[in-house]
């Protein structure tokens, strides 16, 4: 049986996402496409006439896709801050705007290559620890989760990008397992309000874990946790940076304060949107 041409199965599968409502479809089929053939976007572009093995795997995949599963948790994979993450359903999808703290954090940093010691509340993939520990050279780390299976990938995630060896993850309830004290803390928390995350988008309600949505019902239950311990854990003038939903940030900052932060800055992300804050212990 003739196997069928990359260029046509791609039209295919851009028309059936067109259909199922998903943005950029002809970029994702493409994608998807890359991923089934294990060869590059770029080299999908380029060969159109490449004949496709197991077409009817790729089909599946498209099904997937057109049923609201994440791009990343079919292929597995995301980047984020130019690096690779195996992600699935058991961890929050990184997404860009989280860079935003990554960037806050370095650029409040005078010296880069100071043995500094940093803890990331709600850990997930490991991907905000790791980015910034892949930037500061005599950092090491610790990864906070309650889920295990959210630690394991994030360990995984450490050794295959090399930095296994500054690291360690932990499972506990935010501080409560954690011992000495640290320069940095840092975190993306839950913060969705409880009555919101079925109205999210199919791709976040239903298929990322509810753990690392749900902020309680006014969305800020976390930094309610999350900010007096820092302030135990810190030593002195230590940073914490925390990133927020759309429109959290008077509330965030609100709660620094009344736990004694200083120096608090708002950072944007690309559009505008403030989505973190730094301040000082």
């Amino acid at each position: 049986m003739t196997k069928p041409r990359a260029d046509n199965l791609l039209a295919w599968a851009a028309e059936q996402l067109t259909a199922a409502g998903i943005d950029n479809p002809r970029r994702e089929a493409r994608l998807l496409l890359a991923h089934h053939m294990g060869r590059t976007p770029e080299q999908v572009i380029a060969f159109p006439e490449y004949p496709v093995s197991d077409a009817d795997q790729f089909r599946s995949l498209i099904e997937r896709r057109k049923n609201r599963e994440p791009l990343s948790h079919i292929t597995g994979r995301r980047e984020f801050w130019s690096m690779d993450f195996e992600v699935c359903r058991d961890v929050l999808d990184p997404r860009p705007d989280s860079e935003t703290l990554v960037e806050a954090v370095l650029n409040a940093l005078p010296e880069k290559a100071a043995a500094l010691r940093l803890v990331d509340f709600g850990t997930g993939s490991g991907c905000l620890l790791l980015a910034l520990l892949s930037e500061l050279p005599n950092a090491t780390g610790v990864g906070v989760d309650m889920s295990e299976k959210a630690l394991a990938i994030a360990r995984r995630n450490a050794k295959r990008l090399g930095l296994a060896t500054r690291c360690s993850f932990i499972q506990s309830d935010w501080a409560e397992k954690l011992e000495g004290q640290f320069n940095i803390v840092l975190s993306n928390p839950p913060y969705i309000e409880t009555a919101d995350i079925d109205g999210l988008e199919p791709e976040v309600a239903k298929h990322e874990p509810r753990l690392a949505l749900d902020g309680g019902p006014d969305g800020l239950a976390p930094y309610r946790i999350i900010i007096p311990e820092a302030k135990n854990i810190l030593v002195s003038e230590g940073l914490i940076a925390l990133e927020f939903g759309k429109g959290q940030d008077l509330a965030v900052t609100g709660i620094l304060d009344k736990a004694g932060f200083a120096n608090i800055t708002p950072h944007q992300d690309l559009t505008g949107t403030i989505r973190c804050l730094t301040a000082k212990a």
